[in-house]
């Protein structure tokens, strides 16, 4: 774009030293144009050919993988710091990154996270891909180090860390500090981590000679002054049951007003909510361990009484391995401590436990700070936002179902999605946006689009068609949606019926499950549209899933491939390939948890 205005305007090159000029920083990166600029600033000022010291042998590159966030914010956080202490850093999301530049790092740090069963985030997959392919280099020359973030609740904890530093290690690379794997609660180490590395750097810049200056960051996506560290505090509007009366499950419709924070997202992001924990499940604690709520407790430089810890610090509605290991030695239950040395047997209690399950069946004597020692500290939940700016302007609208559950006659909540379903008109709370770029409407608006969203994965399509109906965008949109029940669960009905009638959306196919003797799911409707959803597909339609990562999304995958091989005629490792395909083409996106 700057080449193009300088052209326009009186120049001293010819139009042949422009075109040249041109053809040479379309190959180059962010790195190598910076270090160009300073070679000609300095051949300018000394009328020589004077190499300027800084070379992009000497930059740090730092690239994540992050599915959520985090992996984004460590690295960020760790590029700003070694800025600041002089280094020559190029940030890159994985995703954004081009593999074969590998082979010309020298210092690489890598932060990435693992999303679900030992998956690769988004971003990640072909950087992962490419360095367990043969086509990957040799990388003798390469020192690196490896943050990876995971959740030690899922049995592949931090995997895809692993995999990368395992592969890079197997293709010659020198470590430069051990791979630290971080739990939900990361915060300590990866700030250990960053200041280890950017340690351990020193002597490999000081080596080259190099006095290396700072350069910016590639990252340019836009960012908001509110994030998870520091969240914005807006008002709740609405928090509105959206199944019926009779529906075994309750669904909310959750309005918050973002005032004058000059917070923007886009279809497809999600909103950050921190939320208090529930007064009665704090006294039930309390009371449970006989401890007393006013009793003064330390969290890092803080002092404050327990009950607050409890309510503000503290996560009570998810269990985690080391949580059950603890609390087994503590108590010295037989039962628990057989569960703790059995990986499959923890995960399972961690999925159908609270603490205040594990607490009332394995008793023990704990003081208030033994308790919060053992305890993790609230992490915000990520909703799927329901609503377009280009419709609700300062709005952000959330699809949240309230998680309950009953063991041994008590009443067990979510955290997150009882705090908003039980919050009031006016009622303050913490959010932020975390942008989602791996689940984005197609660039030309035109393009058709498929949306798969059973329950409140229809969350980001209301987003969709809020932004394409403001667009002025008509037809080529098509949404499969099911819940259980017709009448008691269709989510947003009359919003899609209108959508139909404007001819805004051209199709919807419904699964309502428990209508019919047999069950009928999302899935069950691909494989019964598959001619024309193939049809859709070819004319260049993208293909979304939102919603259960576990079971659904897995069926859905399994329909296309069942489509592919049945309408598209291919064999089962061409229609593997093929979605592979629409995956790298950004055709074939999934939000899914």
């Amino acid at each position: 774009m700057l080449l193009k205005e300088l052209s326009s305007l009186a120049s001293p090159l010819s139009s042949g030293q422009v075109d040249k000029l041109k053809q040479l920083t379309a190959e180059l990166s962010a790195v190598q144009l910076a270090w160009v600029s300073g070679y000609l600033a300095a051949t300018s000022e000394q009328g020589t050919s004077a190499v300027p010291q800084a070379s992009a042998e000497q930059t740090i590159t730092i690239l994540y993988g992050s599915q959520t966030g985090n992996g984004r914010g460590v690295a960020t956080e760790l590029a700003e710091k070694a800025q600041a202490q002089g280094y020559a850093v190029n940030l890159v999301s994985m995703g954004d990154y081009k593999a074969r530049q590998l082979k010309q790092e020298t210092l690489l740090l890598l932060v990435v996270s693992t999303h679900g069963e030992g998956d690769a985030p988004d971003d990640a997959i072909e950087l992962h891909k490419f360095l367990s392919s043969k086509r990957a280099p040799k990388l003798d020359n390469l020192n690196y180090s490896v943050l990876a973030l995971g959740d030690s609740s899922y049995e592949f904890f931090c995997q895809t860390g692993k995999d990368f530093d395992a592969r890079l290690a197997a293709l010659g690379a020198t470590a430069i500090s051990p791979l630290i794997e971080c739990d939900v609660d990361y915060e300590e180490l990866a700030t250990a981590w960053q200041e280890s590395v950017l340690e351990a750097v020193k002597p490999l810049i000081t080596s080259a000679g190099a006095s290396v200056v700072s350069i910016g960051s590639t990252a340019s996506s836009a960012t908001s002054s509110f994030t998870k560290q520091k969240p914005y505090t807006a008002e709740l509007l609405v928090s509105q049951k959206l199944t019926g009366r009779d529906s075994d499950r309750d669904v909310r419709h959750v309005e918050i007003e973002l005032g004058e924070s000059g917070i923007s997202y886009q279809a497809g992001d999600a909103l950050g909510v921190w939320f208090t924990n529930n007064e009665q499940l704090v006294n039930e604690l309390l009371e449970s361990l006989s401890l007393n709520g006013d009793e003064q407790v330390a969290l890092g430089n803080d002092n404050l009484s327990l009950r607050d810890a409890l309510t503000n610090k503290k996560e009570l509605t998810q269990l985690y391995p080391g949580l059950v290991t603890g609390w087994a030695e503590l108590s010295q239950s037989k039962v628990l401590l057989e569960i703790s040395n059995d990986k499959a047997r923890v995960r399972e209690y961690i999925n159908n436990n609270q603490v205040a399950d594990l607490v009332r069946q394995h008793p023990a004597k704990v003081t208030a700070e033994q308790l919060v020692g053992l305890l993790r500290g609230i992490t915000p939940r990520l909703y799927s936002i329901a609503s377009s700016q280009a419709e609700v302007e300062s709005e952000v609208h959330l699809t949240v179902a309230l998680v309950e559950d009953e063991r041994d006659g008590v009443a067990r909540f979510g955290g997150a999605s009882q705090f908003l379903a039980s919050a009031e008109e006016g009622q303050q709370v913490q959010v932020y946006v975390e942008p989602n770029n791996h689940f984005r409407l197609p660039e030309n608006p035109e393009t058709p689009v498929i949306m798969v969203g059973p329950g409140t994965g229809v969350a980001p399509f209301r987003a969709f068609m809020q932004q394409r109906s403001a667009e002025g965008i008509e037809g080529n949109a098509w949404l499969i949606f099911g819940n259980p029940h017709f009448e008691q669960d269709f989510l947003y009905q009359t919003e899609w019926q209108q959508y139909l009638q404007s001819g805004e959306l051209s199709r919807i196919d419904l699964a309502f499950s428990r209508d019919q003797e047999h069950k009928v799911y999302v899935q069950h409707k691909i494989a019964e549209q598959g001619e024309a959803l193939w049809q859709w597909l070819e004319n260049g339609a993208h293909f979304y899933i939102c919603g259960d990562a576990e079971r659904m999304a897995k069926d859905v995958h399994q329909a296309l491939l069942d489509v592919a091989v049945k309408f598209g005629g291919k064999t089962t490792e061409q229609a593997e390939e093929y979605l592979e395909t629409l995956r790298a083409a950004k055709r074939y996106q999934k939000d899914v948890y």
